[in-house]
This record gives C-alpha cells, structure tokens and sequence, in this order.
C-alpha cells in the first residue's frame, strides 16, 4: 500500500482525483508493496488502480488512460520498512556483533528490492509465492543472492531455516524467467567447501549466464563468537588448496564463474588475479578483486603524474592498514616514494582489538584501535606529519566510524594533526598522499 503524500496540478493524479491520504493498494489487481509497483507502470499508456478514499475509507477503481507526454504529479509517503532476515545462519555475522553500536549495524536486512535496488543480498527464505512471481513481473534484475549451497539439506542446517532449501526451486524459477543472479557463498571449513563447493558451483553454472558468477568468501570470524558455533579460520594451506579448487572449476566451465574473495589470495600468499579475471566488477563490494583494481589504479595514477615529481616541502605520511591489506600498500608505498621527491610514508598495520585479531581488513578497524596504534607507533620514536585513512572505515554517507568515534573526535585527539580520508580507490590514495602540506 502507496499511502499519498502530495499531488500536482495539472498532472494526471489531480484529473483522477487523487487527494494527500488516498491510499493506492492495487495496480492492475495485484498488491502495491512499494513504490516498485508504481514505477512499473508509470509510462504505461492504461492502468487499472484500486483506491482507497481518504475520506469514506472505501476502495474504488480507477482506469488511467495516459497520454505520451502526461506526467503523474504524484508524491507518496516513504516509509522506511525493509524485509528482514529469518534465518539464524551459522556464520551470521551480525550475531557477533558487540553490544553497545548503532542501532543500524544489527538489523538483518533480507529484502528482495534492496538487493535489486542497491545490490544487497539476500537468502530469499522469507519470499512468499507472489512475491517471487511479482519479482519476474516487474523484471527486478538482477538480483545478489546469498545461495551458500545447492544442497537443499546443508542449507536447511547452515541457514538454520526450515525453508532454506527452497532455493534450488528458486534459483530455477527465477533463471528460467530471465532474472539475472550473482551469487555469493560465506565458506565455512569442512561444510559447503571442498566437493560440496563442486557441486554447488556446478548446479549454478548450468543457468550461466543467466547466473552470473558464484562469489566465494570467508566467514568472518570475531571475538564475540561466545556460546555460537565454533567457525575455523582458515590458513596458508586451507586457502592454497581453496584456490586450486577454484581454479580447478573455472577451468573446466571455461569462464571465471567462480570469483574468490581476495583475502584466500593473502593467506594464500599468491599473487593477485589480473583484472580481466573480474569483468565488470560486479561483486568487488563483496571483497572480490578490490585489491586488483587499487593495485592497478594506484599504478596508472603514478604513471599520470609523469616525471620529475616534487612535493614542495617535505611530508611524511602514516597510512592506516589493516593486517590483511599492509603488505600489499607496503609495496605501493615504495614505488610512490620512489616517484616523488620529499615524500616519505609509511604503513601502519592496524591489528583489530576491537572486533578481534582474526578480523584483519582495514574496514572494520574502529578509530579506538587506530589511535591506539598510533599513540604506540610515537612512543616507539615514530613521526609523521599526517594520517591517511580509508573511506570505507566510516559510514558511506557520515563522517562516523564503527565505534561511534566521530572524524572530528577523531582529529582532535591526534592534537590538529593534519588527517585525509580517501574514498576515491587507488588514484584517490596517490592523490592524497601527493597533496602539499
């Protein structure tokens, strides 16, 4: 249901007589869940409404013939319900969570249009039967699903969801009707990898390309794991066997369907897939080839600067890190030191207190940690003029990170020290480490 918030004049919502409190609740006989409803047919030249009069509370219908150039001139209520999730999943990652952050980090989206909206995934176990038919109707792809496995029994016991195994149905319904599909599988040792990972994999190729690409992760695993089922991290060897495996099925489908996270290749300590391996990039938001493309971007954004680069007066940078992403930044850093005069950086391996040491990217570091980290770093004699920080350690839309510790906040506790944030990739991390002081 569409509840009216404003209408134009001389639109085609005010000749039909829509007022503010009207109440849409079907369009050509089927249920308005959202404004998905409404775009579907908003250029569509006859549509049927069913209306529920703000003033009588009754329903009427109403035939909209629409003329090409007519626009609606209608606004509605946006009300900030999403689907949420119904699984109690194995390797949740919100359930180990610490107590005490924003309320946001630890909703459990599950909801269909987010997933076709902003490309979030979603398991699809709280799908009713028209709500699948109602994705093929409005053509809502593609969509991310969180697959994990095609064998419906495994899924029923890592999803903790008796309904968890209607995704093999699911799968081929939605492929057979055109919806494209990126799926994702979070890996837990000795359950849905190995031949389990085959077959998974397998299954999903046989709706290539309607399906995609299977993105493989690791579970992530915190220090709030108490009284939860006991994950494995994974090491050296698990991730060099993992990627043979990997390797093994996108050699024999011809394709890289199969698309691992960029953490096996750092435990694995192999050297990072090319970017053509990638396409498009479609799962990078899922850690897949984000390491390749920074490389890459960082390398043609030094080759742009050209020769003889000189900074005025000399810097020196502290770049924050992650464990998982130091090495490879190390490397960075060398070759940008290299290329411009009176530049000095260096890297500062942040290692995670807070969500606990087996969580090592550089996303999930909390301001507590890095300024810990750096107050040690001055004790042991280092200096530094200015601090580099990632983006992606604060909220997409706010100068926040994990722990609530504001940017501001964060500043005035390095006492004015002068802090970048680079949200631009790898030509965004060789301009800020090129700006003057």
């Amino acid at each position: 249901m569409l509840k009216v918030k404003k209408v134009y004049k001389n639109s085609i919502a005010k000749r039909i007589g829509l007022e503010k409190g009207d109440e849409l609740i079907k369009i050509d006989g089927y249920t308005v869940y959202d404004e998905l409803d409404f775009l579907f047919v908003e250029s569509a030249p006859k549509c049927l409404l069913t209306v529920r009069d703000k003033r009588k509370g009754e329903e009427h219908e109403i035939l909209v013939e629409r003329e090409e150039d007519e626009v609606w001139g209608v606004e509605f209520i946006h009300e900030e319900k999403i689907r949420t999730c119904h699984n109690r999943c194995l390797f949740c990652f919100v359930d180990q969570m610490p107590k005490g952050l924003r309320q946001s980090l630890y909703v459990k989206d599950d909801d269909y249009s987010m997933s076709f909206a902003c490309g979030n995934f979603v398991t699809l176990t709280n799908l009713k039967d028209e709500e699948l038919e109602r994705i093929i109707r409005l053509g809502l792809s593609p969509l991310y699903v969180s697959v994990h496995t095609m064998n419906p029994e495994l899924r029923v016991k890592l999803l903790r969801n008796r309904f968890a195994g209607k995704i093999v149905e699911q799968i081929d319904t939605l492929a057979k009707a055109g919806i494209e599909i990126h799926c994702q599988a979070v890996v837990v040792p000795n359950m849905n990898d190995g031949e389990e990972l085959k077959y998974t994999a397998r299954k999903l190729f046989e709706y290539y390309p309607t399906v995609k690409d299977l993105a493989v992760v690791p579970t992530g695993i915190t220090k709030y794991r108490v009284g939860l089922y006991q994950i494995p991290d994974v090491d050296k060897e698990y991730s060099e066997k993992f990627l043979d495996i990997v390797d093994e099925l996108n050699s024999e489908f011809g394709v890289n369907f199969v698309q691992p996270a960029d953490e096996y290749f750092i435990k694995a300590e192999r050297e990072f897939k090319p970017l053509s391996f990638y396409g498009d990039f479609e799962q990078i938001e899922n850690g897949i080839g984000m390491t390749s493309k920074f490389i890459s971007e960082v390398k043609s954004a030094l080759e742009n600067i050209g020769e003889n680069a000189a900074l005025k007066k000399r810097k020196k940078t502290l770049v924050i890190s992650g464990v998982s992403a130091a090495k490879t930044l190390s490397l960075l850093l060398e070759e940008t030191v290299k290329k411009v005069d009176n530049l000095s950086a260096e890297v500062l391996a942040v290692e995670n207190e807070f969500f606990g040491k087996t969580v090592t990217c550089t996303g999930l570091l909390t301001a507590v940690d890095v300024l810990k980290s750096i107050e040690e770093y001055c004790e042991k004699g280092g200096e530094f003029d200015e601090v580099l920080i990632a983006g992606n350690m604060m909220q997409e839309t706010k100068e926040v990170f994990l722990c609530g510790t504001t940017l501001k906040q964060f500043k005035k506790r390095l006492r004015r020290k002068r802090v970048l944030v680079n949200r631009e990739g790898g030509y965004g991390f060789v301009q800020a480490l090129i700006q003057e002081k």
